[in-house]
């Protein structure tokens, strides 16, 4: 793990460094051979070179960005383009990590 990106997250207001936290380690347990830094002032999580996922934190949320996202059904609860989707967590949101999971696996998959 990036001592920068765990400087980062523990920097957080306490519930977005919770929730950051349990969604950095969900990365690390989907793509095990995941590399974390921080780009562009938030985490970024590259598999083989290549974009997997964003933790983009903003005043009232913490979004939890999938990437290479193109032909990858999500739900409705999810925002953006057809190659990137996001999904904003708020304080008190429980997040349903074994579908985060999934998502992230099968746009993960093909990087």
């Amino acid at each position: 793990m990036n001592q920068e990106v765990t400087a980062y997250i523990e920097n957080l207001p306490k519930w977005q460094s919770n929730i950051s936290s349990t969604l950095r380690n969900l990365v690390h347990e989907t793509i095990p051979a995941v590399e974390e830094r921080i780009q562009y002032k938030k985490p970024h999580f590259l598999k083989n070179g290549h974009y997997a996922a964003v933790i983009s934190p903003s005043k009232d949320a913490i979004a939890f960005m999938i990437m290479n996202a193109n032909g990858i059904e999500f739900p409705k609860t999810f925002d953006g383009p057809a190659e990137r989707k996001w999904i904003k967590l708020r304080e008190g949101d429980s997040a349903d990590l074994s579908m985060l999971s999934e998502l992230l696996k099968q746009a993960s998959d093909t990087l």
